[in-house]
């Protein structure tokens, strides 16, 4: 059995708030499992002490912006990642509500809470990585760009993103999560600073892409933005591109229209390879 436990990132006070009233909805039968979230937590999945890597990597299940997909984006990946001796941190992030900060202010306190605690955590400090799926890859990608040029000790060690959603701009932008983001009417600078492709810099983590090329949620472009970006700052990156899958699979390889992701093990197969060098 392995050790899950649960942690409250702000402990009922959070630095802002996004103006979402009543409770938090829970229903395991919606492809976002959990809407109007205004609590965020962490929950932590150890691996067994003999295969025990030190590798942490926190989490970030999508949703728009408007919700998470917390088991197929969160619980399942955090379990396979115990497989492989690796920790799974679970970010349970708020919901914006068009107030831009909060996601990434919740990102932040996660990394500090697993980087303060790595000892109690059995990890190495310094090895700390990220990942997200969808809206969540957007979270991802803003905390290994945009947080990290803003403060160096947010650098994740390693960048997963799964079909991620990238830029806020015109041509590439999900409008869901852009208007539950920024709100509907957000000026440039915000535009420009929440497109990820944009803040790229040089110290920039590793990166590993995942994309189906027939995603009908998310324009696969997202991903290709990045990658050129990651390029021209001569990040190391990885990009795969699959011809079939639509949006939001998982590690189980059902997407969130409950249809197979034939290369599940193709994925799973590559990201072991490539963790392996940060494990």
């Amino acid at each position: 059995m392995k050790n899950v436990k649960r942690i409250s990132l702000w402990n009922g006070n959070p630095p802002s708030v996004s103006g979402l009233v009543g409770n938090e909805v829970l229903d395991p039968t919606a492809v976002l499992e959990l809407t109007n979230v205004s609590d965020a937590e962490l929950i932590i999945y150890t691996p067994e002490a003999s295969i025990n890597t030190g590798t942490a990597a926190i989490i970030c299940p999508g949703g728009a912006y408007m919700g998470l997909a917390i088991t197929s984006q969160g619980h399942d990946f955090a379990e396979w990642l115990t497989t492989l001796g690796i920790t799974g941190v679970v970010l349970k992030y708020r919901m914006p509500n068009g107030h831009s900060v909060i996601p990434l202010s919740d990102a932040k306190a996660a990394f500090d809470y697993v980087k303060n605690n790595a000892a109690i955590l059995e990890i190495d400090e310094n090895k700390i990585g990220i990942v997200g799926f969808s809206a969540g890859g957007h979270l991802a990608a803003t905390l290994s760009t945009l947080g990290s040029k803003e403060d160096n000790r947010y650098r994740p060690y390693f960048s997963v993103l799964f079909y991620p959603v990238i830029s806020m701009d015109a041509k590439y932008r999900q409008v869901d999560t852009y208007q539950n983001l920024l709100g509907n009417n957000p000026d440039q600078g915000s535009i420009d600073q929440f497109s990820c492709e944009k803040q790229v810099h040089a110290n920039t983590p590793p990166t590993l892409l995942f994309v189906s090329t027939n995603d009908q949620v998310v324009l696969p472009v997202n991903s290709d933005v990045y990658y050129s970006a990651l390029i021209e700052k001569q990040i190391p990156v990885s990009l795969h591109q699959f011809p079939q899958g639509d949006h939001a699979w998982g590690i189980k390889g059902v997407n969130m229209f409950g249809q197979e992701f034939k290369y599940i093990e193709e994925v799973k197969m590559i990201l072991q390879k490539w963790l392996r060098e940060y494990c």
